[in-house]
């Protein structure tokens, strides 16, 4: 039963897996402006069909899932607070390599970071109390939403202040430490997610067959509705493949951080967010690549359509 998976975690780790998010977050916002956020509300329809996606359809689509499948208690824990989470900063990168529209991306990514601290607490909280195997699991960690609601201002919420504030005061430093900062911020989770690894190996070569499947068939889900919901909103092609990464790459760290902040004993929710944090890399890099040889369609003077 993998509900009755431990798995080894150096308290240490917390704060460096805190330090890290927070660090993500700080190095994607640097570029962020007041008027990005304004901009939004001008041109509202990518942005805000990729926030109705990830917040509303994804959550929802991961409960019918959880229902017609009926993983164990703790796999669909995991699962239903990786939907809840918001997009990845990695999102940003694999739109970059996509030729897609890298400010529709960013400004995404901020915008449901900052939507985060209360829809992440409230869907995931929300759902999971509405399937009765993991509304059991809830009722024994007598979560607040509170609680919640400030770890993810702290890791989210503060590092994105700062981070624009900083690129506010010093724009000429801008252009030199923010694409280094984000591949740097990679980096440090990779080698985070690989430690992790490292210390549970046997345990996920032990299990993996089962819930490598449901990452794998839930994060499809999660790129299938952003490029869906994108195209029947008729956005241009590099809208289209940003928001559909900015869907299907979601913020496990995140996930991680809330599991072993107040569910350390859940393993196999701890597995389901870890392993996404390695598969939607693989899947959105593959995506990215495979829409870097496609190259958008041109206006009549050679630019490409949508790119910022």
């Amino acid at each position: 039963m993998l509900d009755q998976v431990t798995i080894q975690f150096n308290p240490t780790s917390l704060v460096i897996l805190n330090v890290t998010m927070a660090f993500m977050m700080f190095g994607v916002s640097l570029g962020l402006k007041v008027e990005d956020f304004r901009n939004i509300l001008k041109s509202p329809k990518a942005p805000i069909s990729g926030l109705f996606t990830q917040f509303l359809l994804l959550p929802a689509a991961t409960f019918g899932l959880i229902v017609w499948l009926q993983p164990e208690p703790g796999l669909a824990l995991g699962m239903m607070l990786v939907s809840a989470c918001p997009g990845g900063s990695f999102s940003n990168i694999m739109t970059f390599l996509a030729r897609g529209n890298v400010a529709t991306s960013v400004s995404m990514t901020a915008v449901s970071s900052a939507a985060a601290l209360v829809m992440t607490p409230l869907n995931f909280l929300f759902y999971a109390n509405q399937y009765a195997p993991t509304a059991e699991l809830v009722r024994t960690f007598s979560i607040d939403p509170l609680q919640v609601l400030g770890l993810v201002f702290l890791v989210l919420g503060i590092p994105l202040l700062l981070g624009m504030y900083v690129g506010k005061r010093f724009p000429s430093l801008l252009p030199r430490i923010e694409t280094p900062f984000r591949w740097v911020a990679l980096g440090i989770f990779l080698l985070f997610v690989a430690l992790a690894f490292q210390a549970n190996f046997s345990l996920f070569l032990e299990h993996y067959a089962a819930f490598a499947g449901y990452v794998v068939l839930h994060n499809a889900i999660a790129l299938s509705l952003g490029f869906g919901i994108a195209k029947l909103t008729k956005q241009s092609p590099a809208d289209v493949r940003a928001v559909t990464l900015e869907v299907g790459i979601q913020n496990s760290g995140l996930g991680l951080v809330i599991l072993f902040t107040f569910m350390s004993s859940q393993g196999a929710a701890i597995l389901i967010a870890a392993f996404w944090g390695i598969w939607h890399l693989v899947s959105g890099i593959s995506l990215s690549i495979f829409w870097a040889k496609r190259p958008l369609p041109t206006t009549s003077r050679g630019h490409e359509v949508g790119v910022s």
